[in-house]
């Protein structure tokens, strides 16, 4: 028990990063921020990533995967559970907070990797690649981790299938809050 919570709490800055550019898409004080991470460029007649992936977007889900080490900080501090399931990560530092935002950032990298792919086949934004559309957050956040800290190899694969389960419920809940056009 104390793994999977370990697991959710590690976590959580890619995870709630790669869902924050689906509610900053609904602010509308937001939009001048719409601008295309490719900038309508193309790469064999193909966009590169598509309109999907934005500049807001992508610096959403920074200050989200900041944000949520801020808060990781501050409860470490406060609280011994939060102590507890860190295991032996030291969550006290200025450095939790720059590694929650690198793997905000490597999230949203890994996503927009995954749509590139997707594009070059001509897969249409919005539709499902199983199991693509729900590992590319992961690996992208555990590569920009990385520099910050080393899991188990026991610890990667209880993460990866942990989120990856976890991907498609929270895709269905946005759409049943109508934050998605589809559940999938």
């Amino acid at each position: 028990m104390s793994t999977l919570l370990f697991i959710l709490w590690f976590f959580a800055p890619a995870g709630l990063a790669n869902t924050a550019p689906v509610f900053v898409a609904k602010i509308k004080a937001l939009e001048r921020f719409s601008t295309p991470l490719d900038l309508h460029k193309k790469y064999r007649n193909k966009r590169i990533f598509g309109d999907h992936k934005t500049v807001r977007g992508l610096l959403a889900g920074i200050a989200i995967g900041a944000l949520t080490a801020l808060i990781q900080v501050l409860l470490y501090h406060n609280f011994s559970w939060a102590q507890s399931i860190s295991l032996n990560i030291d969550y006290s530092g200025v450095l939790t907070v720059l590694m929650g935002a690198s793997m905000g950032f490597g999230a949203l990298f890994g996503d927009a990797i995954e749509s590139f792919f997707k594009r070059q086949l001509s897969i249409p934004s919005g539709h499902s690649w199983f199991p693509f559309d729900q590992l590319d957050y992961i690996l992208g956040g555990l590569l920009f981790s990385l520099p910050f800290i080393t899991l188990s190899v026991m610890q990667y694969l209880i993460l990866a299938f942990l989120w990856f389960i976890l991907h498609p419920i929270i895709t269905v809940i946005g759409w049943k809050l109508k934050l998605r056009d589809s559940p999938i």
